[in-house]
């Protein structure tokens, strides 16, 4: 049996609408996103920004001119308001075996679906109710198919991101998950009193210098 392994594969930000998105990430990192691709699975498009050879950002959001998924959608975003701003709400840990690492995960992460976007398949953990596990500082799951990364499609950027930070109050209990996975990369995880809200802190290098996301 293989060794059960987990890496960085991309940050997501969760936006109202992708404009808005776009604007968050022109003002913080002066790039523009890519254009993504519509996941009919959720209702739901995205904007990408390349970070490195297999790592890239996400801006999410629903898709308006699509049909209503008949479910929860993911990333929470049903719960997100139209004018609250874009955060960074969550990442995504590439294994290379999603059914062992669900089962290994010491944080409950849903179950694992096959999603798509054009011609692009995967596999990844969802929760049925669309929460983010641990309020989003813990990982959620997905496993590509071999030699299959949306990241190689992506133009260069002159962005890469160099460390995550993460934030909640329950740190020993997103430790322990992350070694669950048998996760590996530059991921910090930090304590927070019991009342603060838990947050992600994105360090990313750009053509204007280094700046941090949230």
């Amino acid at each position: 049996m293989a060794t059960l392994r987990s890496e960085l594969d991309h940050i997501a930000i969760a936006a109202p609408t992708l404009a808005a998105g776009a604007a968050r990430l022109q003002q913080v990192l002066g790039v523009a996103p890519q254009p993504g691709g519509e996941h009919t699975h959720m209702g739901t498009h995205n904007l990408l920004l390349k970070l490195g050879e297999k790592t890239y950002l996400e801006i999410i959001a629903i898709n308006p001119a699509a049909a209503p998924p008949g479910r929860a959608r993911w990333f929470e975003l049903d719960r997100l308001e139209s004018g609250q701003a874009p955060r960074l709400a969550t990442w995504i840990a590439r294994t290379n075996d999603i059914q062992g690492a669900l089962a290994a995960s010491t944080a409950p992460l849903g179950k694992i679906e096959p999603m798509s976007r054009g011609s692009l398949n995967w596999r990844m953990t969802v929760p049925e109710d669309g929460s983010l596990p641990l309020q989003g500082i813990v990982p959620t799951l997905i496993q590509w198919p071999d030699d299959t990364h949306p990241a190689k499609s992506l133009p260069e950027s002159g962005c890469s991101l160099v460390r995550l930070e993460c934030f909640h109050p329950q740190a020993d209990a997103v430790k322990r998950m992350l070694e669950s996975i048998g996760f590996e990369g530059d991921v910090t995880v930090s304590a927070l009193p019991p009342a603060e809200r838990p947050y992600l802190v994105a360090h990313i290098d750009t053509p204007t210098g280094r700046r941090r996301l949230i």
